[in-house]
């Protein structure tokens, strides 16, 4: 299984994470021959720089970025930036960077099916492939879910088809696009990745840039980003949206989800049997693809009907002491936070809010907790403070009250102080979690833990 990503004799991982790993056990089985690197600055081996790990020499420390020019082929994992000075030095002097994204493209066989956006890449991505699984035997859910792309090459075939949950970070560098592109709505994110707003959604726009006529391009018309990638691609554009029109394939009438087949519309499923509270538009999005993959529109309503909200994105955590909490971890932009305080309605009266600080802009958060009402913050640093501020004034008839913590244990004490029976605390941070908490995971997780062990008597 050989790829023209894969230049000269020697390889340098860039990057020891979950994807790092997988390229290195890829490596291994492919080209038992080549020379091999690693280097990240936190090697989790333990190994200090020199030493030999798995047949691959370690780079680690301040310095693990010094010996790129000892390797003909550079393959960066997501997690670090291409923008780096040494990386930028590297190509220059004509070294050769790819990234497993560029090499599973290269290599794949079967179909592909790439889902981007901002926010709902997960469920939509997981809704997919459990609808397709219903009615195509080989479906493989990879990429920022599920297996790493590589890992799951093994066994597939022509009639595989691979659900591919895609970053913009792996996004970034790709030189290919799936035959079937999904994009969701694209807001402002990874300002701290990316030097400027437009390099990130030129980034998400690579997954339909290399795609050609016989390919699909599925989106909502109604983003505007996403409207102006539309306009560059070579595919067959595919639109969903929830209000009727005559360019939408699939859309919402009457309370159902319809789709429009060329003989004549199709009602696919009532809204009110869909189980994935404020996901409307990844659910159509799902939609739209299971039927241009020719699901039988009564297999698709029946895949959806079960189908649960992932971890950490709008949970349901249960009810304790007559409160009702949710868990949206996930929600690391303002734009997610809004999106859960709608979709949960006015029963939310504590929002647990805050987190690492990215520069993000909380004007639309603060204006819609000041118009909407929320009569409890429970905020946590660093960009409580800024959420606070972009609330400004509330009518006297209204106050808010603020509380400052420091930890998720002392949040969660102060929600069941102040939550009433029969209402809603809600976890939505619209920040990234990197200064409390290891990731949005272990924050999500920490709340869960907290509202249990808190709520449950002794």
């Amino acid at each position: 299984m050989k790829t023209p990503e894969i230049k000269g004799k020697s390889v340098l991982i860039l990057g020891y994470g979950r994807e790092g790993k997988s390229i290195h056990r890829w490596l291994t089985t492919h080209y038992p021959d080549i020379r091999v690197g690693i280097a990240d600055r936190r090697v989790e081996t333990g190994s200090t720089t020199g030493e030999i790990y798995n047949g691959a020499a370690v780079y680690n420390g301040e310095g693990y970025l010094f010996h790129l020019d000892e390797y003909d082929t550079v393959v960066r994992s997501p997690g670090i930036s291409p923008y780096l000075p040494e990386i930028s030095e590297y190509i220059k002097k004509g070294g050769h960077v790819t990234s497993a994204t560029n090499i599973f493209f290269s290599l794949v066989r079967g179909t592909t099916i790439g889902i981007t956006g901002t926010k709902g890449k997960s469920t939509t991505s997981s809704l997919i492939a459990h609808i397709l699984s219903s009615s195509i035997k080989d479906v493989r859910l990879a990429g920022n879910i599920g297996e790493p792309m590589l890992d799951s090459l093994g066994t597939a075939d022509a009639n595989t088809v691979f659900v591919l949950e895609l970053s913009s970070h792996q996004l970034l560098d790709c030189r290919y696009s799936p035959h079937i592109a999904v994009m969701l709505g694209i807001v402002s994110e990874h300002l701290d990745y990316y030097p400027d707003f437009l390099s990130y959604v030129n980034a998400k726009g690579n997954i339909t840039r290399h795609q050609g006529t016989g390919d699909y391009f599925v989106y909502n018309p109604t983003h505007t980003y996403v409207r102006e990638i539309a306009k560059t691609t070579a595919a067959n554009h595919v639109r969903f949206g929830a209000d009727k029109t005559s360019e939408l394939q699939t859309y919402i009438q009457r309370s159902i989800i319809m789709v429009n087949a060329t003989d004549g519309e199709s009602p696919v499923i009532n809204l009110a049997d869909v189980p994935l509270l404020g996901n409307v538009e990844n659910v159509l999005a799902a939609v739209t693809v299971a039927h241009l993959m020719d699901v039988p529109v009564i297999s698709i309503a029946a895949a959806i009907t079960p189908f649960q909200s992932l971890p950490h994105r709008l949970e349901y955590v249960g009810e304790y002491r007559g409160v009702r909490f949710y868990n949206d971890s996930l929600a690391t932009i303002p734009q997610a936070t809004v999106h859960a305080l709608e979709a949960l309605g006015p029963d939310v009266v504590t929002l647990l809010a805050g987190g690492y600080d990215r520069s993000l802009d909380f004007t639309e958060l603060g204006a819609y907790l000041r118009s909407h009402f929320v009569p409890t913050l429970i905020l946590f640093p660093d960009t409580g403070k800024k959420i606070w501020e972009a609330i400004g004034e509330v009518q006297q008839d209204y106050p808010i009250q603020k509380f400052e913590v420091s930890s998720m244990e002392e949040a969660v004490r102060l929600a069941y102080k102040h939550t009433p029976q029969g209402k809603i605390c809600l976890l939505s941070p619209a920040s990234a979690s990197y200064n409390m908490f290891r990731d949005y995971e272990d924050r999500g997780n920490q709340f869960k833990t907290a509202v249990r062990e808190l709520g449950t008597p002794r």
